[in-house]
């Protein structure tokens, strides 16, 4: 009797494999850890950062050194994260020789002063808490690093107000209404994809370092459209125009 297999498949088809759908695209994590691990792209990119760093100190010395101190300091570490990237950011937004001010280049400035404390507070947190402490816990080391970001955002906000003559309580009421969207969307993301991307990782491993540096340019990008809703409300106001400092900077504008 003839097999109704063979009437189906044919008699050459019946032992052949069965083929499995692939999916067409790996998953973004498997993709990009075996990047962030590898340390010769660890060691590339701290060039391209050190470069990116030397050119954004070069312009602060030679055409913008009107900026004030806590502008410099915020773009040195936004750079410090992010390399070229935050390098575009500051030129794009942060110079004196801007042509103009605009909701756009404000959200990048708001965004970059949430991002220089929030940055720093995640960096201390991560190393601390996962590499020196070495916590096992994913919860504990995700909620102290959210805490550590929340405490150094606050604190980039809460000292100016106070050396411009606001009591500590106003301060602290302005930071949490105009900064805690911006850090909550921020930190949910960059710690979010750091946990996704490095979970279970050590310090002297170069993951660790590789998602860490990711995940921050990721909080960045993130953040940005909030900061810009958030400067369009009127609830904050971007750090100031540095056009408006053009005055006393040692160049002209380009």
């Amino acid at each position: 009797m003839d097999d109704p297999c063979d009437r189906v498949l044919g008699p050459d088809r019946r032992d052949a494999p069965v083929r499995t759908a692939r999916p067409l695209r790996a998953p973004a994590r498997d993709v990009l850890r075996p990047v962030l691990s590898d340390p010769l792209v660890l060691g590339a990119w701290a060039v391209v950062v050190l470069l990116s760093l030397g050119i954004l100190w070069w312009d602060v010395r030679e055409r913008n050194r009107a900026l004030p101190g806590l502008m410099k300091f915020v773009w040195t570490l936004v750079v410090l994260y992010s390399g070229p990237f935050g390098l575009a950011v500051y030129w794009y937004s942060g110079r004196t020789q801007i042509p103009n001010d605009s909701t756009w280049r404000r959200g990048f400035r708001s965004t970059a002063h949430c991002y220089s404390g929030c940055g720093a507070g995640e960096v201390v947190g991560v190393t601390l808490l996962v590499g020196v402490l070495a916590i096992a816990s994913t919860r504990l080391t995700t909620l102290g690093t959210f805490a550590f970001a929340y405490t150094f955002g606050y604190a980039l906000t809460v000292g100016p107000l106070l050396q411009e003559g606001e009591t500590f309580g106003t301060a602290v009421m302005d930071a949490l209404y105009s900064e805690t969207p911006s850090i909550t969307v921020m930190e949910v993301a960059a710690i979010g994809t750091d946990v996704l991307l490095a979970g279970g990782a050590t310090m002297n491993e170069p993951l660790f370092w590789g998602a860490l540096a990711f995940s921050l340019s990721i909080g960045f990008a993130v953040s940005y459209p909030v900061n810009v809703a958030l400067v369009a409300a009127g609830v904050k106001e971007g750090m100031q125009n540095p056009r408006t400092m053009g005055a006393g900077s040692t160049s002209g504008a380009d």
